[in-house]
């Protein structure tokens, strides 16, 4: 349904949560897609969530990305890794702010 709509499949990784990534047909986008039901929705709505209402971690982690988007990365995994410290650290507020 989503490569119908122009979507790319980018990557799939069936042994974490069955994720999949897909490029946006008309913007500069990632879509991630996981099957129904996983820990990892939750905790991504969770963060969205965080950055939504939380100005200064939203912009803390706009500026983290700018940054890393300047590079040139061989995999996007490794995009992602670099971003890991920026999200612990927010997602440690997002659910001390959740309990």
């Amino acid at each position: 349904m989503l490569e119908a709509a122009g979507y790319v499949l980018q990557i799939r990784e069936p042994d974490w949560f069955e994720h999949r990534l897909f490029k946006g047909p008309d913007t500069d986008i990632n879509l991630h897609v996981f099957s129904l039901g996983t820990s990892e929705i939750d905790r991504m709505l969770r963060f969205r969530d965080w950055l939504r209402t939380n100005d200064t971690d939203r912009d803390k982690y706009a500026q983290v990305k700018r940054s890393l988007a300047k590079n040139k990365w061989r995999h996007v995994q490794h995009y992602a890794n670099a971003k890991t410290l920026i999200v612990q650290e927010i997602m440690k507020r997002a659910n001390s702010n959740n309990a």
